[in-house]
């Protein structure tokens, strides 16, 4: 008994020295800093989305007199002049804007949300992310043929980043409330809680962690609580319950994972194609979207369906509202309307045309498969789910989120199954064949590839001046020679590059020099030293990945 009082008398002390430490981390960690900015910035952001859509509708009530996503009706009632020229005209202020104010001359999207986050969350300007939301508005309201979802991501991680600016953060946090920012976007524009955490981690972060799950969870509940006070809690599309006929239809789910895979994979030749054809056209810059605007219109004026977000469009998709032919004439011209408003400098995203062209390839899939076993087949709506799903997350190269996003716009979470083996197979054969989403395409082309592991991404992000030693101390000894010293590295240089010149030239050290100065040293790189930076990089990323 005395032994029992004696262990229970040392019990207090016992849980203090075991609680004691993960306290200390966990403030070190600033994560108590974190978890109240996570409720802010999904407050903010929600905020931010809300406003912009109703931008959206704004531009697009005078020409279309309404600012809801009824559009097609709507449009059907001007004369066709109007509809042709909205889109130019819209262009002609965006090619303006981006003329005269924008400071990277183009709308920012989800991509350079990805890019921020390889480096800390930073590179992520408020005022650029404001004027790409201005262009994004303008674009979408008068017709371009866009998304709304990507955008608003990128806004949110501006103003979320713009937050955090204001705290002495590490990176890893920094990163976190990057990803709470982007989930609040997400749920907030599609009214889905679940898919922006897993959108925030699966796409965004590129990975899960306990201790991002938190933070991006309350900053998501946020968002989506905002949005419903606003919008109301309804699904984006409001479909009646489809389920499946017969488990027998499981080839004809792989063969839609197919079909998906080559419109997935179509549209995203058509959006390189369109943008490498209209890098190579010079023209001025303001001009880029009056034309692109002028062909987007005159698709409009016959099929005023691929103009603007296209939610209503694939709303009578899965509502099985549409005939074949006409869903495979609107999945042909979505597809050139989306590259043509991209490749022109319009502001958009590409998470509703994927939705919109899946919806399409499912319908129109599902009437050819119920007039070839009209007694085994679902109806071509159940078809249209599964498509949207499909050729989203293939193009999106976000299977998980994509899926789960799915479920929470259409309440159809009893088409798990089929849904799934379509998501698959079309993301799988997508990668098998452009080996990146489009994402990561778009970042390829400006030399970032995050994509390839976080040991290629730091062998170019880590500089040479990040593990170079101090000059010699002699001021004639700083003196160099580049004719005649030989090799020598700049303080700019990656650490790849470094490495490549240390194994070419066998020395273990090299003097560093200024660009556009090569005569005077300002460091001194060695090979060990660089290893090592890089080996305590990669544990320190290794470690964010997995706590």
């Amino acid at each position: 008994m005395r032994k029992i009082i004696e262990a229970a008398s040392h019990l207090p002390e016992i849980l203090v020295s075991w609680i004691t430490p993960n306290v200390r981390q966990y403030r070190a960690a600033r994560l108590h800093i974190v978890w109240g900015l996570a409720i802010v910035i999904g407050l903010l952001v929600a905020a931010a989305a809300i406003a912009f859509r109703k931008l959206i509708g704004l531009f697009q009530l005078p020409w279309l007199g309404t600012e809801t996503e009824l559009t097609i009706q709507a449009a059907f009632m001007q004369p066709w002049w109007l509809i042709m020229l909205a889109p130019v005209f819209g262009g002609l202020l965006v090619g303006w804007i981006l003329t005269k104010y924008h400071p990277y001359q183009r709308a920012g999207g989800v991509a350079d949300v990805i890019e921020a986050r390889a480096y800390g969350a930073r590179g992520l300007p408020l005022k650029a992310g404001l004027w790409s939301a201005l262009v994004t508005a303008l674009s979408l309201g008068f017709g371009a043929s866009a998304g709304r979802e990507g955008p608003v991501v990128h806004l949110g991680a501006t103003l979320g980043a713009a937050v955090t600016s204001k705290f002495n953060l590490p990176d890893s946090a920094r990163r976190v409330l990057l990803g709470c920012a982007v989930a609040s976007g997400v749920s907030a524009s599609f009214n889905a809680p679940i898919a922006g955490v897993l959108f925030a981690h699966e796409v965004v972060l590129g990975h899960y962690a306990v201790s991002a799950f938190v933070p991006i969870v309350l900053a998501s509940v946020m968002g989506t609580l905002l949005a419903r006070l606003y919008f109301g809690d309804v699904a984006a599309f409001e479909i009646p319950l489809y389920e499946i006929t017969s488990y027998w239809e499981i080839p004809a789910f792989a063969l839609l994972g197919l079909t998906c895979a080559l419109v997935a994979i179509i549209f995203q030749f058509a959006l390189i194609g369109t943008d490498w054809t209209a890098r190579n056209i010079t023209m001025p810059l303001w001009l880029r979207p009056v034309i692109g605007g002028l062909a987007v219109g005159s698709i409009g004026v016959f099929y005023p369906a691929v103009l603007g977000v296209g939610y209503e469009a694939t709303d009578l998709a899965l509502k099985q509202e549409l005939a074949i032919s006409t869903m495979l004439i609107l999945l042909v011209l979505k597809t050139a309307a989306t590259a043509i408003t991209l490749a022109s400098r319009f502001g958009g995203g590409i998470f509703s045309p994927a939705l919109y062209l899946g919806a399409m390839t499912g319908g129109a899939f599902g009437l050819i498969a119920a007039s070839a076993f009209p007694e085994m087949a679902s109806s071509h709506g159940l078809y249209a789910i599964l498509g949207m799903g499909a050729v989203a997350a293939a193009v999106l190269g976000a299977p998980v989120s994509t899926t789960v996003i799915v479920f929470e716009l259409t309440g159809g979470y009893a088409l798990s199954i089929a849904l799934l083996l379509a998501v698959s197979i079309a993301t799988g054969l997508t990668q098998a064949v452009h080996g990146k989403s489009y994402f990561h395409w778009q970042l390829g082309m400006r030399g970032c590839f995050v994509n390839e592991g976080t040991h290629r991404h730091l062998s170019y992000t880590v500089k040479v001046r990040e593990f170079m030693d101090p000059p010699p101390e002699k001021k004639e000894d700083r003196v160099f020679n580049p004719g005649t010293d030989g090799p020598y590295l700049h303080e700019n240089d990656s650490l790849e590059s470094a490495l490549k010149s240390f194994d070419s030239c066998g020395k273990g050290s090299l003097p560093v020099v200024r660009h556009g100065d090569a005569t005077r040293i300002i460091g001194i790189a060695r090979h060990v030293r660089g290893l090592r930076y890089f080996n305590a990089a990669l544990i320190k990323a290794t470690k964010e990945e997995h706590e």
